[in-house]
């Protein structure tokens, strides 16, 4: 029973800094919308992960891919963790 609720714990916070990545990717198609406190708030929680991708994965002209990246490996902890769990279960 604790294990499932520690997956569950975890599976909740891996969802909403999902969440959170997606409202900070699309916080910069407008412009000056990152300098409000949420902004900030979200640049301080995600820029960290992010910088790891853009210094792998330089831009594309103007787009960056880095996020889809990012978006991608958070998906397969997400289910590395699920397989986890699940093997001692």
């Amino acid at each position: 029973m604790v294990a499932l609720l520690i997956l569950n714990i975890l599976d909740n916070v891996i969802q909403i800094y999902t969440w959170a990545l997606i409202i900070y990717v699309l916080m910069s198609w407008v412009p000056n919308l990152r300098e409000n406190a949420i902004g900030q708030f979200l640049g301080r929680i995600c820029e960290p992960y992010l910088e790891v991708f853009r210094r792998i994965i330089p831009p594309l002209g103007m787009i960056d891919i880095s996020p889809i990246v990012a978006f991608f490996v958070l998906n397969l902890a997400r289910i590395g963790l699920h397989q986890v769990f699940m093997m001692f279960l």
